[in-house]
């Protein structure tokens, strides 16, 4: 099922709508859709390398707004449309990950393999400041479709054969940074004065 989608999607690559359809499908895909967006843009950004920064926009705000249609289901439906999608340990698992680290949950979700739209509703329904959400949404989405079409502008064919190769790896690296960087300012916060 996931190839045929695939494929789909690759077939939009040809299409005037191509565009259209990345927006699209980066909407969906951040509050039900299973596929990420990435296919087809590292399929247009090789297409047409002189546009991928604009593809790279064209999707970081369809992400957006699809988490913002994510986190009003949230918000709205509260836990329970959440055991709609995941089931219970996973919510408590994507809770545990929002009580340590707060907003930067779903700048880590939204930049890593991790499924974003499970963090999208867990988001609204655990009542994430919506400032927050929007900020680490674009920090995470944004961080990582420039970083895909960046690299594809930039070094071509040879870039999705080490992107598909070590994506999650490059992801555990910079959760690391993340998780170290939130661990120093915590620190930090309790050392100050009050």
């Amino acid at each position: 099922m996931f190839q045929d989608l695939a494929q789909w999607m690759l077939e939009w690559a040809g299409s005037p709508y191509a565009v259209w359809a990345l927006f699209f499908i980066a909407v969906a895909e951040s509050s039900f859709f299973p596929i990420p967006p990435d296919i087809l843009l590292i399929a247009l950004v090789l297409n047409d390398p002189d546009r991928g920064m604009y593809l790279a926009t064209v999707t970081t705000a369809g992400s957006v707004i699809g988490g913002g249609i994510g986190y009003f289901i949230g918000f709205w439906g509260g836990r329970p449309i959440l055991k709609r999608f995941v089931a219970e340990n996973i919510i408590g698992r994507v809770q545990r990950q929002f009580d340590r680290y707060g907003g930067w949950a779903v700048g880590i979700a939204g930049f890593t393999p991790i499924p974003y739209k499970i963090f999208t509703i867990a988001s609204g329904a655990f009542a994430l400041k919506l400032s927050v959400f929007v900020v680490m949404s674009l920090a995470g989405r944004g961080g990582r479709f420039f970083a895909v079409a960046g690299s594809i502008k930039l070094f071509g064919a040879q870039m999705v054969e080490l992107i598909e190769r070590y994506f999650n790896i490059g992801s555990l690296v910079l959760i690391v940074v993340i998780a170290g960087s939130a661990f120093l300012v915590h620190l930090l916060r309790k050392a100050e004065p009050v």
